[in-house]
């Protein structure tokens, strides 16, 4: 009867022992696809400096998506269309355009 109740006492420790088990972390910020415009805005203001003001979702090589945000630079006359890779997280192109006007402040 002894070899039972170890058998039975080590089933128990067992299953309590996954109750009390950590849940998995997310990942850091960065993995996986771009799916917000102001994740590719903040990616576009990093990139050139200026202030992103629009961003719109295109596609990009036909498989993957992008996002197309125009970047206001304040001392400059012009400013940046940006591309921004959504697999990647960097600008897969910059153009320069003329400056976008920045809008009323709030």
């Amino acid at each position: 009867m002894r070899p039972s109740a170890l058998i039975l006492a080590t089933a128990l420790l067992a299953t309590c022992a996954g109750f009390g088990a950590e849940k998995p972390k997310k990942g850091p910020k960065g993995v996986g696809p771009v799916h917000s415009a102001s994740e590719a805005k903040a990616i576009a203001e990093r990139e050139t400096g200026g202030i992103a003001l629009s961003a719109r979702r295109t596609s990009l090589n036909g498989a993957t998506c992008g996002w197309e945000v125009e970047v206001h630079m304040p001392k400059e006359d012009k400013g940046w269309r940006c591309t921004v890779d959504c697999d990647t997280h960097m600008v897969y192109t910059k153009d320069r355009i003329p400056n976008p006007p920045r809008g009323k402040k709030k």
